[in-house]
């Protein structure tokens, strides 16, 4: 039985998530389901969620995160429960067996320990054999580097907010 490909986005540099979701605006246009779940995020404002309404029904967005910033050094138990519900949520929409499964900043929710990294490669072998299930985050476990069928490293070179420029609505959010 062959296994979905698993497409991993990590690095410090910008564009893990924009990488995603290109290959999430990708699928919709052909008209494939696409599932993507947010470990750590909860702000409802950003262009990727706001948009759901208008891609519906392929393309699904849910948040498993508070709207603040979590604190790395020191996550709080609503932080954990939230992504433990995150990672079954995405149990269940393999069910559903879209064509991408993105799972945006879940490796950087295992490096904190928010997640167990052989909780997350337990739900990788359960990926039919026609999902691609995209994984983003900075600081990717190995374990999950070597289970990746195609790994990409953002590199940070330079950014605007080294010169004190805000983002922005539309590009950066």
């Amino acid at each position: 039985m062959g296994k979905g490909m698993v497409y991993l986005y990590t690095g410090d540099g910008e564009g893990k998530s924009t990488s995603a979701f290109g290959l999430a605006l990708r699928a919709v246009g052909h008209g494939y389901r696409v599932i993507i779940i947010q470990f750590m995020k909860g702000r409802k404002y950003i262009g990727e969620y706001k948009v759901r309404e208008r891609l519906t029904p392929e393309y699904e967005i849910y948040q498993f995160g508070r709207e603040d910033f979590i604190d790395f050094e020191n996550p709080e138990p609503l932080d954990y429960e939230l992504a433990g519900k995150g990672l079954e949520f995405a149990r269940e929409a393999l069910r559903k067996k879209p064509r991408l499964l993105v799972l945006d900043e879940i490796n950087l929710a295992a490096h904190v320990g928010l997640l167990k990294t052989e909780d997350i490669l337990s739900l990788l072998n359960e990926a039919p054999e026609e999902t691609t299930v995209v994984l983003t985050g900075r600081k990717a476990p190995p374990e999950l580097i070597e289970r990746a069928d195609l790994v990409t490293e953002m590199k940070f070179v330079k950014h605007p907010f080294e010169k004190n420029i805000p983002a922005r609505k539309g590009t950066e959010y």
